[in-house]
């Protein structure tokens, strides 16, 4: 069973200053960046999910470890392990079962709790849909059934400061639209919808995008039928981007003349 500081001293001796240099610049790290002073060891993602493959029984207590490194790659593996531990907790036979219920909580409270560690939209996107995602589909102890507690925990990612912790909000939603729930992906949509970054448009468009061919087209049509005229041009294009080419044309032409 390794420890953190075992982690982190093997992922270190697996530096690669070309590869640094290409994941730098890829994940704008330079100044005035979305990811301006993110540091990389030069890993690519399939190594580090190995790692977590070789230390999947690594104790969650030592996971907040990995999440405070300097290192990119070490906050993947951190975040990866979580998203493994979670998933074993949510088989279909443990769905309801207490222990695994409050194992599950106690993962999502620590996501939340370090979200600001997940410092770029890869670390976003490998582990929102499948921790935070995943638990608005399952039993929690958090809540009183209601799914109140649900809400507000979203609420208070999408209104945040951090940039992050918004992309969090939104792309956790590919999971619950998977389910056929769209509920989640459009109430967001809508709060996200004159978000100034370009990220979050990318994140609001995916998101819609993957509902409406998820769940419904129809209401994907709906959504846009009140909200294109005022979308950001890259929400719209990623949210119709599975639309044949036709129906692309019409909804582009609707915003522009809407803009008029």
């Amino acid at each position: 069973m390794m420890k953190a500081t075992e982690i982190i001293k093997y992922m270190e001796s697996l530096y690669n200053e070309e590869q640094r240099q290409v994941l730098m610049r890829f994940f704008k790290t330079g100044k005035g960046e979305y990811g301006e002073g993110d540091e990389f060891l030069g890993l690519k993602v399939p190594q580090t999910r190995e790692i977590v493959k070789q230390c999947k029984d690594c104790p969650l207590s030592e996971v907040p470890e990995l999440l405070m490194s300097r290192w990119h790659e070490v906050r993947l593996c951190g975040l990866l392990l979580m998203v493994s531990q979670f998933e074993r907790l949510s088989k279909k036979r443990l769905e309801y079962d207490g222990e695994a219920i409050r194992k599950r909580d106690e993962i999502l409270t620590m996501y939340l709790q370090y979200a600001d560690r997940a410092s770029n939209w890869d670390l976003v996107d490998l582990s929102a849909p499948k921790i935070l995602g995943a638990w608005l589909l399952l039993p929690t102890q958090l809540d009183d059934g209601t799914d109140s507690h649900k809400l507000q925990v979203l609420d208070g990612l999408a209104r945040s400061q951090s940039l992050w912790r918004q992309r969090i909000s939104m792309v956790c939603t590919w999971t619950t639209s998977q389910q056929g729930d769209a509920s989640w992906c459009l109430r967001y949509a809508e709060m996200h919808l004159h978000h100034s970054h370009d990220l979050m448009h990318k994140a609001v468009g995916w998101m819609l995008r993957e509902m409406g061919k998820r769940v419904s087209m129809d209401l994907l049509r709906g959504f846009l039928c009140r909200h294109a005229h005022e979308m950001p041009r890259t929400a719209l294009r990623y949210a119709i981007e599975k639309m044949s080419e036709e129906e692309r044309r019409e909804w582009l032409r609707f915003s522009i003349k809407s803009q008029k």
